[in-house]
């Protein structure tokens, strides 16, 4: 069997894990193939799909789990054994999907673009989209970034403010 590219692996647990997780009332937030070939981990990150229920808790995440397992070893995406690691998003939430960088509007990240010149990252306040752009306010400039050049996007913790989590 010839190997799979982790991030071919990546998406078809994602593909897989999207399509269980309504039934289930989650929101698969991001997972990551990490780890060597022969001690891969899987982390997946989850959060209730209500966005009015508040983040997700450890013991939800644990009834949870069961599901997540069951899926990821039907599809069989990893030859051999794997670790399983399914957690809450945290509060480094990453951003991934054009809905995430609406909801978080507001909120202060930390971007990284797939771009092959000029700068590739970026620490500002998230405005939210405009079209296909990601719009950010870095150091008083507003800064747009095409979505499909977006490489990864977190949530940086301000642990001076009162809230940490959506906008409402």
């Amino acid at each position: 069997m010839p190997a799979v590219p982790e991030h071919d692996t990546r998406q078809r647990i994602l593909d897989a894990l999207e399509a269980a997780a309504p039934e289930h009332g989650i929101d698969i937030v991001d997972v990551e193939v990490v780890g060597s070939k022969k001690n891969p981990c899987v982390r997946v990150r989850i959060d209730h799909a209500d966005e009015e229920a508040g983040p997700i808790s450890l013991d939800e995440v644990a009834t949870q789990t069961e599901w997540v397992s069951a899926a990821i070893d039907e599809l069989d995406p990893i030859e051999g054994s794997f670790t399983l690691e399914v957690s809450s998003p945290g509060l480094s939430r990453p951003l991934r999907r054009p809905h995430d960088f609406e909801r978080f509007a507001g909120e202060d990240v930390s971007l990284g673009t797939t771009a092959t010149e000029g700068r590739r990252h970026f620490t500002g306040c998230l405005e939210g989209l405009d079209g296909q752009n990601v719009v950010l306010t870095v150091d008083g400039e507003r800064v747009s970034i095409p979505l499909d050049q977006v490489k990864s996007c977190k949530i940086k913790p301000n642990f001076d403010s009162p809230s940490n989590g959506a906008k409402s």
